[in-house]
């Protein structure tokens, strides 16, 4: 019996069909097959199904052992035949050409060679390389098909799936494109995807193949078009995350480090031009963002400039509204690449995207997001996770944060202006401020020992108790900040005077904080507007404070204080006056200037002690405490331990109506100076248990600016009670906390422990 030719399969089919009596719909059917599928196999569209599918129809058409036999004859012969060696790709989906300037990314190279050398041929290994545009994800994996293309003989594949297109390819076109390299002419190809999909992977099964899958939309796409079993090797590259795809190697490709991205500039520049401009380079790096594609549209515009300045370039993108117009080289734009990416967003995710750019500071939350864009919180955080899969967006660590690469929130500020008209862009900066502040204001109360956190416009959501508030705070400083300028731009005094008024407690935990000279300066501002002599006293006296504790700045200090003496008298206030008394004394003692620092203490000491309320009692206790830390450092310790005893008899005694957790704060600042005053004396004994008190008040108020310098004392103590372990470990700890909060003691603490170290034993 001679060989069936490939058309015999087809009239075959239609025969045996007939001859049971059956309609297509009902062979179909019955074989579990589509109807499109089993016409075009009797159209001969189809000719060489496999062998599972003829056991199908062999079934349901109820056949004979010969007659089975003759069939799967007719559809063999209409098989493709597997071509020798690497000549099966033919011409087609060659790789492209790989660029001779490649720069970093060594190690990862080296974890997929390593994935593809260990491949288990029951599980073909997927590497996804995905993230934000123009990371150089195309280039990695060019790069990698050419290093890798020794380790596959039978073939390397590269398919560009068009993912940013209005109309990505088609799962069943890819694998038309994948069947004809690998030698599957167009007529013997199923007409069904799931078909090609089975053919495809029962090619790739016998042969070693590189397959790289270039720019994929999504995982629906790129499904189909892996192999299912063999030692073939997948790259898929997207600027999606396609978190769905299991069982994958995921290549995190991060923004080049300034070195690299120097390196990137070099090779293709070339070393003389680069190292005579070397500061510029590393400004283009910076400028640039350490973005690929940033960075290589910089250095081919200069290459094609052979006789202009990286100086030049350098400070042409400098002017933050003309970079990215700068950042483009012929037909490599970056602002294009992102446009791409924009255009595929749903209108909500556009939204956020670009009202995101309005947010202050490096990242931002949901919450804001939300605010900023006008959509409920649950949409705004779906959305957020979306853009972050996309790589519009970065994710925080730990935090439910998001930050744009810099070019990147360019280029969403531009599109915000483009979409958005001014009206709209101030109610939502307007909305946005209005609730921050109005947050920010509860959360800080929650450190004000006189008032209760009230006030918080969305309950549900705010920070419960001090931990929570402060991790509010500090995340949402830039944006607080700028809620509060934004209040004074409106003029929305009232507001700012009330939220600067609820920071004055949390103020005292973040001393480090340079902004606060900024808070209580607007707050000062909007006391004068409002004409309100009182407040622009009281935060006058917040402002002299930061200038002395924050920025020690005291010449500011003492200007400051002084415009607040003089309004607390004009208002008969001896509660601020003797407040404006003592940090004018505070900026008098930093400029050297003791011996009027004393006058004006002692001044603050009589004005406050007429002051019956208890608040003028814990301004008393501290102009005590700073009248006799003056005349310890005018040598008078002696005079000093006496003022500061007088101090701890307050606190024994107790203040009618005051919080008992401030006062214990107030006593651990006093037992402090007592302990200190023991020390200037000599009596080291007597110090240590007046130190190690307040120590442990500090600490269990989780106030580590006041606990580190409160550490540093007490080291210091022990270090001359020869307790030399003890003090090591209490003098390690204090200098850890100083240098975290930015404290200028630190560097005595520093010079503490050189000094433990260097005493022989």
């Amino acid at each position: 019996m001679s060989r069936p030719t490939t058309g015999d399969f087809g009239q075959r089919l239609r025969e045996l069909r007939a001859r049971a009596g059956l309609s297509q719909e009902r062979l179909a059917h019955q074989a579990g097959l589509s109807v499109r599928a089993l016409a075009d196999l009797e159209r001969g569209r189809t000719t060489g199904p496999q062998r599972r599918t003829i056991e199908l129809l062999t079934r349901a058409l109820g056949l004979g052992a010969d007659e089975a036999a003759d069939l799967e004859a007719a559809a063999a012969a209409g098989r493709p035949r597997s071509a020798p060696g690497p000549a099966t790709t033919g011409p087609l989906l060659a790789l492209p050409r790989d660029t001779h300037d490649f720069t970093a990314r060594g190690h990862h190279l080296t974890d997929l060679r390593a994935l593809a050398t260990a491949a288990d041929p029951a599980y073909p290994p997927v590497a996804v390389v995905a993230g934000q545009p123009g990371l150089g994800k195309t280039a990695f994996a060019t790069r990698a098909a050419h290093l890798l293309a020794p380790l596959f003989p039978d073939g390397r594949l590269w398919l560009d799936l068009r993912g940013m297109d209005a109309e990505p390819v088609r799962p069943g076109d890819a694998l038309a494109r994948l069947l004809r390299a690998l030698g599957v002419a167009d007529r013997s190809q199923p007409g069904e995807p799931e078909e090609r999909a089975a053919l495809f992977r029962s090619l790739a099964a016998g042969r070693r193949l590189l397959v790289v899958l270039d720019n994929a939309v999504d995982e629906q796409q790129v499904r189909p078009l892996l192999p299912g079993s063999g030692t073939c090797f997948t790259v898929v590259t997207s600027r999606n995350c396609l978190s769905g795809l299991e069982g994958v190697h995921r290549v995190d490709l991060p923004l080049l480090r300034r070195e690299e991205a120097v390196e990137l500039l070099t090779r293709i520049l070339g070393p003389e031009r680069v190292e005579r401009e070397a500061q510029a380079a590393r400004d283009l790096a910076d400028l640039c963002g350490h973005l690929p594609l940033a960075l290589r549209i910089a250095g081919q515009r200069l290459a094609a400039r052979p006789h202009e300045s990286l100086t030049k370039l350098a400070d042409r993108l400098r002017r933050q509204e003309r970079r990215l117009d700068t950042l483009r080289a012929g037909d490599l734009q970056v602002r294009a690449v992102f446009a791409l990416s924009y255009h595929q967003l749903d209108p909500v995710a556009r939204l956020l995207l670009r009202r995101c750019a309005l947010a202050a500071g490096p990242d931002v939350s949901p919450a804001t997001a939300a605010l900023l864009a006008g959509v409920p919180l649950d949409d705004a955080e779906l959305h957020l996770e979306a853009l972050a899969d996309r790589g519009l967006l970065q994710t925080a660590p730990t935090a439910e944060r998001y930050r744009f690469h810099d070019l990147l929130k360019l280029f969403a500020a531009e599109r915000t202006a483009a979409e958005d008209d001014p009206a709209t862009r101030d109610a939502a900066l307007d909305r946005t401020a209005r609730w921050t502040l109005a947050r920010a204001t509860a959360a800080a109360l929650h450190f004000d020992a006189e008032r209760h956190a009230t006030g918080d416009p969305d309950p549900a959501t705010a920070p419960v108790g001090r931990e929570e508030a402060r991790a509010w705070l500090e995340a949402e400083r830039a944006q607080w900040l700028a809620a509060l300028q934004r209040a004074r731009t409106t003029g929305d005094h009232r507001q700012v005077l009330d939220a600067a008024e609820a920071m004055h407690w949390f103020s005292d935990l973040t001393k480090h904080w340079h902004q606060w000279v900024e808070v209580f300066g607007r707050a000062v501002d909007a006391a004068r507007a409002l004409e309100s002599r009182q407040e622009e006293a009281t935060h006058l006296n917040y402002l002299a404070w930061a200038h002395n504790t924050c920025t020690h700045d005291a010449r500011a200090a003492l200007d400051t204080a002084r415009s607040a003496l003089a309004v607390a008298r004009e208002c008969d206030d001896l509660y601020q006056t003797g407040w404006a008394l003592v940090y004018g004394a505070s900026a008098l003692r930093r400029m050297d200037r003791n011996g009027e620092a004393v006058t004006w203490l002692r001044e603050s000491v009589d004005c406050l002690r007429r002051d019956p309320s208890s608040r003028g009692r814990l301004a008393e206790l501290t102009a005590l405490n700073a009248l006799g830390i003056t005349l310890r450092e005018r040598g008078r310790a002696d005079q000093a331990l006496d003022i500061h005893r007088r101090g701890v008899d307050i606190c024994t005694r107790g203040i009618p109506g005051q919080d008992p957790h401030l006062l214990a704060l107030y006593r651990g600042v006093t037992l402090q100076h007592v302990g200190n005053d023991y020390a200037a004396l000599d009596r080291w004994p007597e110090a240590e248990a007046p130190l190690r008190q307040c120590l442990d008040i500090f600490e269990e108020a989780d106030m580590p600016a006041w606990s580190g310098p409160a550490g540093l004392d007490l080291g210091r103590v022990l270090r001359r009670l020869d307790r030399g372990e003890e003090a090591r470990a209490v003098l390690t700890s204090a200098l850890h906390i100083l240098s975290a909060h930015h404290h200028p003691r630190q560097a005595e603490a520093a010079a503490e422990l050189d000094a433990f170290d260097s005493t022989p034993r």
